[in-house]
């Protein structure tokens, strides 16, 4: 029987100091507390490698069976974030005015958000995720992938954290349905698009809703021995 176990090498580990393990720990989580969903972005340009370097850190996310079943599309180019932002206004106009049961607009209502999304347009950077259901091999062989949702969204939330490190403005929109995505990124259908993520500085003056966000102990539960 041929043995197809991987070949192994020495894990690249750093022990931290038990001081210097909570200073980083509270220092990131400062850093990520400053997070906000931004709507009004600059036009301003974005260094391609920085945009690159935050890429590469979603590419080292989990995934089943290291199968990696993501793929990132990022798109400057204004034509195309024309058509995105076309197409997405056109399902959530759909959205807002007649799929949306009145309870989800009522909760959305104080966030002040409705069916135009500019951003699409003015942000120098679109990221469209999609999940990969199979991947297909040099001999041509169709290889399932496992946990192709969950392992794609490990990578999106890695993708928003190095990008804020980066000290760049972040945006997640799901409109739905979202395969005109696979027509506008030629695509294939095998691959379902999970959100877009929409990225740059933002607007001078920009503002946020005053949101709060939940304590620790409202969201953690303990089970210690």
């Amino acid at each position: 029987m041929t043995d197809k176990t991987l070949s192994t090498i020495e894990l690249a580990f750093e022990e931290l100091s038990e001081a210097d393990m909570k200073t980083r720990a509270l220092d990131f989580n400062a850093l990520m507390q400053r997070r906000r969903t931004v709507r009004d972005f600059s036009s301003r340009e974005v260094s391609r490698e920085v945009i690159d370097a935050c890429l590469a850190t979603a590419g080292s996310a989990p995934s089943g069976a290291n199968r990696q079943p993501w793929h990132f599309a990022l798109i400057s180019d204004a034509t195309i974030k024309k058509a995105i932002r076309s197409a997405a206004e056109t399902e959530e106009e759909e959205f807002y005015n007649k799929r949306a049961p009145q309870d989800w607009l009522d909760a959305l209502a104080p966030l002040g958000t409705d069916s135009e999304k500019p951003f699409l347009e003015h942000a120098p950077f679109l990221i469209v995720v999609f999940a990969q259901k199979f991947v297909v091999d040099a001999q041509g062989n169709k290889l399932k992938n496992y946990y192709v949702t969950e392992s794609a969204s490990l990578a999106t939330g890695l993708l928003i954290a190095a990008l804020h490190n980066a000290g760049l403005a972040t945006l997640t929109h799901t409109p739905s349905p979202m395969k005109f995505l696979n027509t506008i990124l030629e695509r294939p259908s095998t691959e379902k698009p999970l959100m877009v993520i929409v990225t740059g500085y933002p607007k001078t003056g920009a503002k946020v809703p005053d949101i709060h966000r939940k304590a620790l102990n409202e969201f953690v539960s303990v089970h210690e021995a």
